[in-house]
């Protein structure tokens, strides 16, 4: 102890009472660089005191919690979180389907007014608490304290079928090392008298064929299950051992990847862009997608689409942004870091569309051209014989073998149109327009790997570019991955103090062999369900449930007061009313809008069917359908059911430990909570004691640890634990040890 120490007493039981001022005699305590967790003491005279402490001990011991290395750690972390495989090819994907630009109007206005705000919600209290979402959401009440383990459960169900397409990218990543590339035609059938191409390759495209037999070998329905794909089940146990691998150490591994992960997909994607607008028809992509047709802004769908790729961008309700969070000193300027992250993932968003949308313009020229020339042969085999030869123009040459320009063919058939209006209908011509190419949106994941496929082969040095590409989409993949098996391990660890070595390989174990049913032929119809019910609808209802928690059940108000306390100034009203009431409105506009929908219309999903080399919109069976409610009910039942265990005393809240914790040389012991706390103190700011009176005696601060709670622990009036941070009695102990 040290020389100047007032008072050293010890009694029966081992209780320790020290005087504040000797035990931070030799530490500076109010050091703002260190500020990890409020300590909030009375010292002998009554007079309270604040102070910061560093959460560890001496040299040499492990810190309670790690914490980033740089700030640029964190915001490439949560960059690499919310940028990930959706920007490739889900958010180009609802742009397409969606009417192209008018899809970014309806996505920026709720990235406003519902995913900046709820972003910073979100950083806010994983900061200020400092736990995963299980601890945040059941300290800030016990009752809600199941939104936490729903964020559990909509994760596991998202890393499941996540890492798929990861597998998917390592598998194309290992077949781009070849001269052509493997998907660069369709492979030919020979037999004894002749040569021809796969009726299948032949009836769609070198690239859909792949994709579809080779990659996949995709069975006609869901009900076909084909018997596992080899090749598919060796990459998912690849990639569930590299995400294993990453994050067996938490942050302090997963930490240093993001230099690469996050940073390498932008030089990708740029260079992508360079050399997508060199090539024939990319203008075309691009002024369609920045032409918006406004009458699709007014249906529903569009609107929920957008909200749902809100959520999976920013990866909000998933519960990695506050664990990730969590690991922050309470001083950062998690506002600036709200909009930073939200930003950037939207242009990135936008890089990667302008991307896929100049990659199917030219694609949708290709295709044109082969119309025309259809069509072309058509027209010379109908001379004479429903088109009069004098409607065609002199300087069109239509002689075998001569090519027709696009030009020319419209020309050609707005004249034989105006003679016959009905005639291209009756003579069998197709309609061939670039727009109507480009209308015909490429179904999920199929968007990625067949338009970017297909780019790649026209492409010098094509290995090249197809090796860099699949290896931007693992590194995008892994990112988003390593956020989402955060926001499963940490709020796991945080509640159950298991090792975070033995819960990693457990957790990723399990995962790889229930991953096992979406390599299967029919995996991805099962990749198509998790994806749409799974996570859409429980997203949604996790959300609102949050923004609920904060602005209603803590109050908007004593909110306020903890971020000015935590940021050093008060955030703009803006946020105050939208916590309130505009996005807590948006939101439930938007659920109730998806339950109609889905109400309307019977669950599906788009059956590659072999014999026709097409996509058909089919219904699940009736036991996919109950699948599809099992999956909605089963990732929101922890919310009913924490709610009536704790509503019902089931699970008495006073013998709760998530809410009150102490400090043992840096390390997480359990305590009960104190009781009489005043219902005024801020649960989530620390207060000085001058607005927050402790009702403990000055010298009873340090008491000896409970054991399995204490019978006379109560609650504040409004049912939340205050936080009491109190020594546990430890022998010997060295005098640096706080």
């Amino acid at each position: 102890m040290p020389k100047n120490s007032k008072a050293v007493k010890r009694e029966l039981d081992d209780d320790v009472t020290e005087s504040v001022k000797d035990l931070l005699s030799n530490e500076d305590a109010c050091d703002d660089s260190f500020k990890k967790s409020s300590l909030i003491v009375n010292n002998h005279d009554g007079e309270g005191k604040e102070c910061d402490v560093e959460e560890g001990g001496s040299d040499g011991e492990e810190e309670e919690r790690p914490a980033w290395n740089s700030k640029l750690q964190y915001i490439l972390a949560q960059v690499g979180f919310s940028v990930g495989l959706g920007n490739v090819w889900r958010f180009p994907y609802l742009c397409q389907k969606n009417g192209g630009g008018a899809y970014l109007v309806p996505y920026l206005i709720l990235l406003i007014l519902i995913g900046i705000p709820l972003f910073f919600l979100e950083l806010a209290v994983g900061q200020r608490i400092r736990r995963g979402s299980i601890g945040v959401w059941n300290y800030i009440s016990p009752r809600l304290g199941g939104i936490g383990f729903a964020s559990c459960v909509v994760c596991f169900f998202v890393a499941l079928y996540y890492n798929v397409i990861i597998s998917w990218s390592l598998f194309y990543f290992s077949q781009s090392f070849q001269q052509p590339l493997p998907w660069h035609e369709c492979p030919l059938i020979k037999n004894k008298t002749s040569t021809y191409v796969v009726p299948e390759c032949e009836k769609s495209s070198a690239t859909t064929y792949y994709w579809y037999r080779q990659a996949l070998n995709i069975s006609d329905s869901i009900s076909e299950g084909g018997g596992l794909n080899w090749k598919m089940t060796v990459c998912l146990l690849i990639a569930w051992s590299m995400v294993c691998l990453a994050m067996i150490k938490g942050i302090q591994s997963s930490g240093k990847v993001m230099y690469f992960s996050s940073l390498f997909p932008y030089v990708v994607l740029i260079c992508f862009l360079i050399r997508a607008l060199l090539l024939k028809g990319s203008v075309d992509g691009i002024r369609h997608m920045f032409t918006p047709k406004l009458e699709i802004m007014l249906e529903a769908k569009v609107w929920r689409e957008a909200a749902t790729q809100v959520f999976f961008a920013l990866g909000l309700g998933f519960g990695g942004v506050i664990a990730f969070s969590s690991y922050n000193k309470r001083d950062n300027n998690c506002h600036f870091d709200a909009v930073l992250v939200s930003f950037i993932n939207f242009f990135t968003s936008v890089l990667a569309t302008l991307v896929v949308f100049a990659v199917l313009g030219f694609k949708a020229n290709i295709m044109n051209n082969k119309c025309v020339a259809l069509n072309t042969i058509k027209i010379v085999g109908l001379l004479g014989n429903g088109i009069d030869e004098d409607l065609i123009p002199q300087h069109i040459n239509l002689t075998k073998g001569a090519l027709v320009s696009v030009e020319d063919y419209h020309q050609m058939t707005s004249i034989i149109k105006g003679v016959n209006e009905d005639g291209l209908k009756n003579l069998g011509l197709d309609s061939c327009t670039i727009e109507d190419e480009l209308n015909k949106a490429v179904q999920g994941t199929g968007l990625a790997f067949i338009a970017f496929t297909e780019a790649m082969t026209h492409f010098p040095a094509s290995p090249f570019w197809s090796v860099m590409f699949f290896l931007m989409l693992v590194n995008l993949g892994l990112g988003s991955m390593f956020g989402t098996i955060e926001g499963i391990l940490t709020p796991l660890i945080d509640t159950f103090k298991v090792r975070k070595e033995f819960l990693t390989v457990g957790c990723c174990a399990l995962a790889f062999s229930i991953g096992l049913l979406f390599v299967q032929r029919s995996g991805n119809y099962f990749v198509a369900m998790f994806d749409d019910y799974s996570a859409t609808l429980p997203l949604l209802i996790v959300v609102i449930l949050e923004n609920v928690a904060v602005a209603w059940v803590y109050g908007c108000e004593k909110f306020f007061e903890d971020l000015k306390d935590m940021l050093g100034f008060t955030p703009y009203r803006f946020y105050y009313y939208m916590w309130k009431y505009i996005t807590p409105i948006l939101l439930l506009v938007l659920l109730c809008s998806s339950f109609v929908q889905l109400s309307m219309t019977p669950p599906s999903y788009s059956a590659w069917i072999e014999e026709e080399a097409k996509e058909h919109n089919v219904i699940f069976p009736l036991w996919g359908i109950v699948v599809c409610i099992s999956l909605v009910v089963m990732a929101i039942m922890p919310v009913p059911v924490v709610f009536f265990l704790r509503y019902f005393n089931i699970i008495d809240e006073n013998t709760s430990t998530l809410s009150t914790v102490s400090y043992k040389k840096g390390r997480i012991i359990k305590e009960t909570a104190r009781p009489g706390e005043d219902d005024d103190t801020s649960l989530i700011q620390g207060k000085s004691p001058s607005e927050a009176p402790s009702p403990m005696p000055g010298n009873s601060i340090y008491r000896k640890q409970s054991g399995g709670g204490s019978p006379d622990a109560d609650t504040a009036p409004n049912g939340r634990y205050g936080i009491g941070y109190l020594m546990a009695d430890i022998p010997d102990m060295p005098e640096s040890d706080l």
